[in-house]
Formats: C-alpha cells, sequence, structure tokens
C-alpha cells in the first residue's frame, strides 16, 4: 500500500507537532499500552523539541488522503553529539566519531494500528531516508519490543546491532542499530 509522505523541516513543525503527538498517544499509550511516564506525551514533546532545535532535523509524515497514518524524524549527528555516549557497550575506535556528515539519527517512526503490515513503516521510512546526504543511519530499539519482532523488522532493513545503550535513566535498555546508506 503507498501512501503520500509529505516532508517537513524543523520550521515547519507547529504544522504537524499536534499530528505527531496525537500519533504517538495513540499508539505509544493505546495500542501497546506503555503508560509510564517516559513515554508520557509531555515527556515525548520535551524530547521533540531537544531534536528539532538541532541542526539537520527533518520529518517526514505519511497521508492516506487528509488521514495521518504515521511519521519518521531524526536529526544528524554533530561533532558535539551525546548520541553515543550512553552506549553499555564498546564500539571500535573512530566508530562514534561525528562531524555532521556522517550519520544521521532516526529518532523515531510510529505507524497507526490500521496501516501496520502493509510496508506503510518501510515506505515512510524509505523516503525519509532518500532526502538524508548522511552515510549511515542509526536507531534505538527496545529488544523486547513485540517480543523481538521490532528488532526483526530493521535486520529485515538492513540494520545491524553495534552494541547497547541506555540514552536516560528510565528508558528501556536499547539495542543500538546501524545501516550504511548509499
Amino acid at each position: 500500500m503507498d501512501v503520500e509522505v509529505k516532508h517537513y523541516t524543523a520550521e515547519q513543525l507547529p504544522e504537524i507537532r499536534h499530528i505527531i503527538l496525537d500519533i504517538h498517544a495513540e499508539v505509544r499509550h493505546g495500542d501497546f499500552k506503555l503508560n509510564n511516564d517516559f513515554n508520557s506525551v509531555e515527556r515525548f514533546d520535551e524530547r521533540l523539541a531537544r531534536y528539532s532545535s538541532r541542526p539537520g532535523f527533518t520529518a517526514a509524515v505519511g497521508w492516506e488522503g487528509d488521514e495521518p497514518v504515521g511519521f519518521a524524524f531524526g536529526i544528524t549527528l554533530g561533532p558535539d553529539s551525546t548520541w553515543w555516549r550512553s552506549m553499555t557497550t564498546p564500539l571500535p575506535d573512530g566508530y562514534t566519531t561525528e562531524d555532521g556528515k556522517r550519520t544521521v539519527a532516526l529518532n523515531e517512526i510510529v505507524v497507526r494500528k490500521p496501516w501496520r503490515g502493509r510496508g506503510v513503516a518501510w515506505q515512510i521510512h524509505e523516503e525519509w531516508l532518500a532526502r538524508r546526504t548522511e552515510q549511515r543511519v542509526t536507531l534505538l530499539v527496545n529488544p523486547a519490543a513485540g517480543n523481538g519482532s521490532v528488532q526483526a523488522v530493521y535486520e529485515a532493513w538492513g540494520y545491524r546491532t553495534v552494541g547497547q545503550q541506555q540514552p536516560f535513566p528510565d528508558s528501556p535498555v536499547y539495542a543500538s542499530m546501524t545501516r550504511e546508506l548509499a
């Protein structure tokens, strides 16, 4: 199933902030019952504000007609990035060196239930990445999500686990994954 994917910059975030927050609440709270402080709409909005204030923030929202079906957003990792600091496993020398051109972080990708299992997440993901110029993409995934099925999806998309990290004291320990970009 194809949806129309529209792209947004940080300057355009006010146009879609409520859409992103509503989808987050519907999926994380309603579907997955992640009703804890870390997944609260308020904390998610704080992270969204922080991400969108960084250079290289872009978002993609999938639409079926006038209905938003999902989103993805992320940022370029600059020389001052803290992305790799919370690794609990060491990485090879130079792996975490960022210059603002090497790595884009996929901070979030969320698709509403009626559109899951139809290739919509892949489409939003790939169309978001198609406009990126970095050499690789990284993301964090909770290995327990979907009894491992979420991580398996990312593996099928070409991501490989490079270690683990816990970026917030109350967040899960995530698998840190990367994928090379063309």
